[in-house]
């Protein structure tokens, strides 16, 4: 059964199981005791330290390990702020970045701080300028992710990091999708990065602080982990993270080549196979194992069940998958289609007749759900056009909206209007896309007694 949803979990690595199994014998003292256990568990914890500074690319002395990737961002983020606070208590931040961000941002705001969300381009990627406009005087802290966690478009962590060493701004990195496939490059101050991720063990995290960056442990104060991390580490699971992070480094580069070919080709067949899709993300600064596309008149949750009826476990970003009924904040931020999302994201030694039986069996399944919910073939002529129309979607979620849409588009028409009342937070995001991607005119949006209401003018 073809698991396609490592960006959400990698499968433990075979050299992650092994060193696991072997730490759980020699490396469960205190490693802070001078007696013999102690003194070996030192070492196992030093060596992996080692370890995974080097794949960070920074000093052993600079890497602490927290409970989890989360845990992390939230110490990195607190710390680096409360160690500016004179400067100010200004936080910047791209509008894509991990829920743990996000979080974090909503807290220091509470607290009474403040946060400027960076807008994206439609590939998902910060413009280096438009960020840089973003930093003022009492910017304590500036957020990047490396990679996006939902679309795999790959930020221009170099050139920011830049722009914020010039302005004198630490930069926080989640490294937690890219980790694995390298180090960072740039200038950063503060790194994070989750295990699991990479085919670690869950529940061991990575936060690496620059020497010479100010920061303040925030919390009752703890010996361990330079005070950055309190409590008894996990250190079995530490040393599986640290082998595993080392053996999928060894493995990356033959494996990116491999599996960037395999996310090219489905991002090219579901683009011909499927009808009405949109392939999302930057096509080429991506990561090498991660492709997300968005098929109109597609419930996304009837779609990840009807896959993995079929064998396949895919991940969504689709408000209909998710209990608020809002639409990811990435692909929102990104001016997408998020109605029937899928995400992919292929784990190393993916086997390419798994990809191949996805593609063969992915538009049988996504024409059986359109089916389902009556959604237009193509647009229906009609003999006596009508000068506008108006559409009662209210209490109707998606795609249930942009498929009535498409249903009466053809009833008026060039140059009249149809007008959506939706009360669906997907609506404000994909009935504009679908007028991009079928070349409608978006006039806007409108109150309405309930919700909004949406108005499109027909181009052809």
């Amino acid at each position: 059964m073809p698991y396609f949803d490592t960006a959400s979990a990698a499968p433990l690595h075979p050299v992650a199981r092994q060193a696991l199994l072997a730490a759980l014998d020699e490396g469960w003292a205190d490693p802070a005791r001078l007696y013999r256990e102690g003194r070996r568990a030192r070492l196992l914890l030093d060596a992996a330290r080692e370890a995974a500074a080097e794949a960070v690319g920074c000093r052993p002395d600079e890497l602490v390990f927290t409970s989890s990737g989360t845990a992390a961002v939230h110490a990195g983020i607190a710390g680096a702020l409360s160690g500016r606070r004179r400067v100010g208590r200004h936080l910047a931040l791209s509008a894509v970045e991990h829920s743990s961000v996000l979080h974090s941002a909503a807290a220091h705001e509470a607290a009474g701080g403040s946060f400027t969300e960076v807008p994206v381009e439609r590939s998902g990627a910060v413009d280096p300028a438009a960020y840089a406009g973003a930093l003022r005087a009492d910017t304590a802290l500036a957020c990047l992710q490396s990679a996006n966690h939902e679309v795999g478009t790959e930020q221009p962590v170099e050139q920011v990091a830049a722009l914020c060493a010039e302005a004198g701004i630490p930069l926080l990195v989640d490294a937690a999708q890219s980790l694995g496939w390298g180090p960072v490059a740039g200038r950063w101050s503060v790194l994070t990065a989750s295990a699991h991720k990479w085919g670690g063990p869950a529940g061991v995290g990575l936060l690496a602080v620059r020497k010479g960056v100010r920061f303040a442990p925030q919390g009752p104060a703890g010996e361990r982990e330079s005070g950055r991390a309190p409590g008894f580490e996990n250190l079995p699971a530490i040393v599986a993270a640290a082998a595993s992070l080392r053996a999928v480094r060894d493995e990356a580069a033959a494996e990116a080549v491999r599996l960037r070919a395999l996310v090219g080709r489905i991002r090219s067949v579901v683009a011909e196979r499927v009808g009405d899709v949109e392939v999302v993300g930057d096509p080429e600064r991506r990561l090498p194992h991660l492709v997300t596309f968005s098929c109109l008149y597609v419930d996304g949750e009837t779609l990840l069940h009807e896959l993995d009826r079929h064998g396949f476990s895919v991940s969504s970003g689709s408000s209909c998958t998710s209990s608020t009924l809002e639409p990811s904040h990435v692909l929102k931020a990104m001016g997408v289609l998020s109605e029937g999302n899928v995400r992919v994201s292929l784990p190393m030694g993916t086997a390419e007749a798994d990809v191949d039986r996805f593609l063969d069996v992915l538009p049988g399944v996504v024409a059986e759900v359109r089916e389902r919910l009556g959604a237009p073939v193509s647009a229906p002529p009609s003999p006596a056009p009508v000068a506008s129309l108006v559409v009662d979607a209210l209490g109707r979620r998606c795609p249930i909206p942009v498929i009535e849409l498409a249903k009466v588009i053809g009833e008026v028409p060039v140059g009249a209007t149809v007008t959506v009342l939706a009360d669906d937070e997907a609506a404000r995001l994909d009935i504009p896309a679908w007028c991009e991607m079928r070349e409608q005119e978006y006039v806007g949006e409108e109150p309405a007694d309930r919700g909004s209401a949406y108005v499109v003018r027909r181009l052809s």
